[in-house]
């Protein structure tokens, strides 16, 4: 794994865009129409933008995989984030979708914990390459990375199948929320020191 460069930026966008076109949670949030596919990419794009500010950006050494991290603690209002957000909702959600957006957020604060974390908001891996160890290989060195910094690991997930392998690496669910699909709350410890 290492750090993205700017110029991998498109490949990230590429493949979380790929990764997620079928996520319900994703879908939850893009408006569904004729350029929902450039939607998605418009969400990844706020994502990527975000967490390069407040977080990182990984990306597998052989360029399948990829994981955005959000330092939560570490997140704050600035002149650029309120452009992110201004941006995300005209080019993602629309305007009809801010007020589905904004109670699915709030609801999702009321259960994620506040404190100090490494936020996993997106892994993902090219559709042709799954089910190849690449995402595991990634999810370990994200795992790895947030112990380093002593922080635990917390994620939702709206895809069932992905349960089983999140617990394989160490995940528990600890909470759910209904939105007309689950959404799934998990987290890692740190493992004592």
């Amino acid at each position: 794994m290492r750090k993205l460069k700017e110029n991998d930026k498109n490949l990230v966008l590429q493949l979380l865009t790929e990764a997620f076109e079928n996520n319900q949670s994703v879908n939850y949030i893009v408006k569904q129409d004729s350029k929902r596919l450039s939607r998605i990419r418009a969400l990844m794009d706020y994502s990527f933008e975000v967490c390069s500010l407040f977080g990182e950006v990984l990306i597998s050494a052989d360029r399948q995989a990829c994981a955005l991290l959000l330092y939560a603690h570490k997140k704050r209002t600035t002149l650029k984030s309120i452009w992110l957000d201004l941006k995300l909702i005209f080019t993602a959600i629309g305007i009809w979708g801010i007020k589905k957006t904004l109670m699915r957020e709030s609801r999702i604060k009321e259960i994620k914990p506040d404190q100090r974390m490494a936020y996993l908001w997106f892994i993902g891996v090219k559709p042709d390459q799954q089910h190849k160890g690449i995402g595991s290989m990634m999810l370990k060195e994200v795992i790895a990375s947030a112990e380093e910094k002593d922080l635990p690991v917390f994620l939702e997930t709206s895809t069932l199948t992905n349960l089983p392998w999140y617990e394989r690496h160490g995940f528990q669910i600890y909470n759910k929320l209904e939105l007309g699909y689950t959404l799934y709350f998990l987290k890692h410890e740190p493992i004592a020191k």
